[in-house]
């Protein structure tokens, strides 16, 4: 198979953590028989300090000739002031919504799994965590208050700030119906989380997901307020299999579970369009204070070339390969620096992907 990937390595350790993902997928490549073609494009800090925009025209548009993204991280210190002394629409970050709105990638996929040799590093008790955990918060990404009209003035005196969030029938629908096709992968247990006692977005979130379950009669499906689910992620993370919710809430949900796994070093993402198109990314930010230092784990940033591989080239035989790769070298004993323990082999970035890569 000949792939066409647009590569955004971005700010921090971005260009460090993409290296490492390219490096195992040309070993995959090289193994299975297919042609991997990367493009790189600006975006982000990057893409400020050439273009004075965090996204340019010209790199949309390359993104959307391409088969499939691979990102690394975006922005830096906020108290960069060469990035963010300026309005909200020109930061970093700012180039992730437009990414995301000009692909139109609805459908964000965050895996929360916790490796039994990483167990050590959960914070959560031994009693809590039991047999471990696998999840997939299912979070809708182009919606809600991040994307609603939004404005700051003056009323009688007082400053006054208004933020919108607005859902319709079939931005719901869409989003539920990638959660359920992915239950039907698993385990078949459907999470929905909102605020329904409370939202009127939710209460219309609540309605749709309910008539798409009904496609669906082979998946449980659950209702939870989303402060109950965030303390059910800390008290029993191992009732949740499928969580879908919508944009504000899975962006805190998907962070706390990053964090029960150990490191969000570990966490991969996608993020999809109504076709097999997708963004991949690890989960974590740019983490600025080690660019450059051979410290950052590679392996979330790997996980999400796999999940590329799944997702966007259905080519579930050598993703699963990179997942086996990724489990073999945990469980020989080596760690970068953010899951290190004692007993264990301490590598750095480069170490890690090759590590990785060998065992393709």
């Amino acid at each position: 198979m000949d792939c066409k990937i647009v590569t955004i390595s971005g700010d921090g350790i971005g260009p460090e953590i993409v290296r490492e993902a390219c490096k195992v997928l040309d070993k995959v490549a090289q193994v299975y028989g297919h042609s991997f073609h990367y493009k790189e494009v600006l975006m982000g800090g990057c893409s400020i300090d050439a273009y004075g925009v965090p996204l340019t025209d010209e790199a949309l548009n390359t993104a959307r000739e391409s088969d499939a993204v691979l990102l690394g991280a975006v922005g830096g210190d906020v108290g960069n002031s060469r990035w963010y002394d300026v309005a909200p629409n020109l930061r970093p970050e700012a180039g992730l919504l437009a990414i995301r709105k000009g692909l139109n990638l609805f459908a964000n996929i965050r895996p929360a799994y916790l490796y039994k040799e990483l167990s050590g590093a959960c914070p959560l008790k031994k009693e809590i965590i039991g047999d471990g955990f696998d999840m997939v918060i299912m979070r809708e990404l182009t919606g809600g208050l991040y994307f609603g009209e939004r404005h700051t003035e003056e009323a009688d005196g007082v400053l006054q700030a208004t933020d919108t969030l607005t859902y319709n029938e079939n931005e719901i629908r869409r989003i539920a119906i990638k959660a359920f096709d992915i239950a039907m992968k698993r385990r078949k247990h459907v999470i929905s989380v909102d605020k329904a006692n409370v939202l009127d977005s939710s209460r219309l979130w609540r309605k749709v997901v309910e008539e798409v379950a009904k496609d669906y009669p082979e998946v449980k499906l659950e209702h939870m307020l989303v402060d109950n689910c965030a303390m059910q992620l800390v008290m029993n993370p191992g009732r949740f299999d499928v969580v879908l919710t919508e944009n504000m809430f899975g962006d805190i949900l998907s962070d706390e579970a990053s964090m029960i796994t150990g490191s969000i070093g570990m966490l991969s993402s996608a993020s999809l369009n109504e076709s097999r198109f997708g963004m991949y990314e690890p989960s974590h930010g740019s983490a600025p204070d080690i660019a450059g230092k051979d410290l950052a784990n590679p392996i979330a940033t790997i996980l999400s070339a796999a999940m590329m591989l799944r997702y966007s080239f259905d080519l579930d035989r050598e993703a699963e390969a990179i997942e086996r790769a990724v489990q073999k070298v945990l469980t020989e004993g080596y760690r970068t620096p953010d899951i290190m323990s004692e007993g264990c082999t301490r590598v750095g970035t480069v170490r890690m992907g090759d590590l990785i890569a060998e065992r393709i």
